[in-house]
């Protein structure tokens, strides 16, 4: 599908909300125009708790937000803790100083980690928090080359958009970080073979791991989301796997955790399902969904690397950054929101299956906790990718007050706040029922 499609759907609609000067308008005079991003659907006016609310009152629950309305968006304890530390006067900690709730996050964030991650260090995004960690492992094993998936996407900086491998970032550059060896995506669901048993697949999938490791030397680094993009679940028997692999060629697991730590998938990090990495990755929802803030837990042993700058970013220790983030881990272990992505989430996905037992549109629901994805298809025997139906779905929704993003055109991607309640997934599925009767 052309993202040209997805404009041209939109396209009545931004025009149908004021005249040349709206926002929307304005918006589109004044920025650079990019792929994904242009043109907007809508202004916003505010958001709160799991929604957003557009310049004419409208609510939307969001089942996006881009991954950071982990706690829900303008969560006043988060809010509050900002306040109180501007009124402290606490608002900028220079580099080769600190300050207390720097240090405070990165012990709070080594105690929640899983068992060997001990060491923290934080920049103001995911981007730049995936080449740290890149680098780190560069630096710690002398070697050079990176392995990841095709069509994944961990970031806008050169290294990230080389490991990534998504055409929109990718293409027109010209040459991007050498070395970057990609895999094909594991899927149970529209694996190439055709084959059912899981346990099978995923030997087929480490079979081609092991050709390339085997071919090519100089490997530091493999990574990957733990659960996929499209929330595609792995078996932790392909994790184990992988993991041995990259033990047995000196090659460092990093996660990219950016849209799953702290709590979305049932677990504080998606990991704890599966393996512990070397290097865990977080962003997205760390900056409460107020301030850009990311970072990286790795192994104490990684700690080599005094005589490099891999981050030396100006806000490495924001003290307003880290009270955020000190504030969301706090309301995530207080309002025992693990436990309530775990169960509601377990609730939506049977909801979900539940629907695609109703339509034929639908051919797969998958995901863990509240990371879900629904994907519709034209035929369920080839498996076609409904597009057009689903942009249609898109927008019926959109209109219902239900807002989410496409994943390959084709596939509902569910990651809703972790404050969703079960009478707000109940009208979600409601709508999605009324939106897929109409493409019948």
């Amino acid at each position: 599908m052309s993202v040209n499609q997805g404009e041209n759907l939109f396209e009545e609609n931004n025009q149908s909300k004021g005249n040349n000067n709206s926002l929307t308008s304005r918006d589109n005079r004044v920025f650079y125009h990019q792929t994904l991003s242009t043109p907007v659907l809508n202004t916003i006016a505010k958001v709160d708790g799991a929604y957003i609310y557009d310049t004419n009152g409208k609510k939307y629950l969001d089942l996006h937000g881009n991954g950071v309305h982990t706690v829900g968006y303008n969560n006043p304890e988060v809010a509050k803790s900002i306040k109180d530390l501007l009124e402290s006067g606490l608002t900028f900690s220079p580099r080769r100083f600190t300050n207390k709730p720097a240090v405070e996050l990165g012990e709070k964030l080594i105690n929640i980690s899983p068992e060997g991650l001990d060491r923290v260090l934080f920049c103001p995004g995911g981007s730049q928090a995936v080449e740290m960690a890149i680098m780190l492992a560069k630096l710690n094993t002398g070697k050079w080359k990176t392995l990841s998936y095709y069509g994944t996407f961990h970031g806008a900086g050169f290294q990230s958009i080389s490991v990534g491998a998504d055409p929109h970032f990718k293409d027109g550059l010209g040459p991007l970080v050498p070395g970057a060896i990609h895999l094909e995506l594991p899927s149970y669901y529209r694996n190439p073979w055709g084959w059912k048993d899981k346990e099978k697949i995923d030997d087929e999938y480490v079979r081609q791991l092991k050709v390339q490791v085997a071919s090519h030397s100089g490997i530091a680094a493999f990574i990957s989301e733990p659960v996929f993009y499209n929330s595609t679940v792995p078996t932790k028997y392909y994790w184990e796997q992988v993991k041995e692999i990259c033990k047995e060629y000196g090659i460092l697991l990093i996660f990219d955790e950016i849209y799953t730590a702290f709590g979305r998938t049932g677990k504080m990090f998606a990991s704890e399902h599966f393996v512990t990495p070397d290097i865990l990755v977080v962003g997205k929802g760390f900056g409460g969904g107020i301030v850009p803030f990311a970072g990286l837990i790795g192994r104490s042993d990684l700690n080599t690397v005094q005589n490099h700058s891999i981050g030396h970013y100006t806000h490495e220790k924001s003290p307003l950054c880290a009270t955020v983030a000190n504030s969301v881990i706090d309301f995530v272990l207080e309002k025992k929101l693990i436990q309530h992505a775990s169960s509601l989430g377990s609730y939506f996905k049977q909801q979900l299956i539940a629907v695609q037992e109703e339509f034929d549109i639908i051919g797969n629901v998958d995901g863990l906790g509240l990371n879900l994805s629904l994907e519709l298809v034209e035929d369920k025997q080839t498996k076609e990718r409904a597009h057009q139906k689903a942009l249609q779905l898109l927008r019926y929704c959109l209109d219902a007050g239900v807002s989410f993003k496409l994943i390959q055109g084709n596939i509902v991607n569910i990651k809703p706040s972790l404050v969703i309640t079960k009478d707000e997934v109940d009208f979600v599925i409601s709508v999605f029922r009324e939106g897929l009767t109409l493409l019948k």
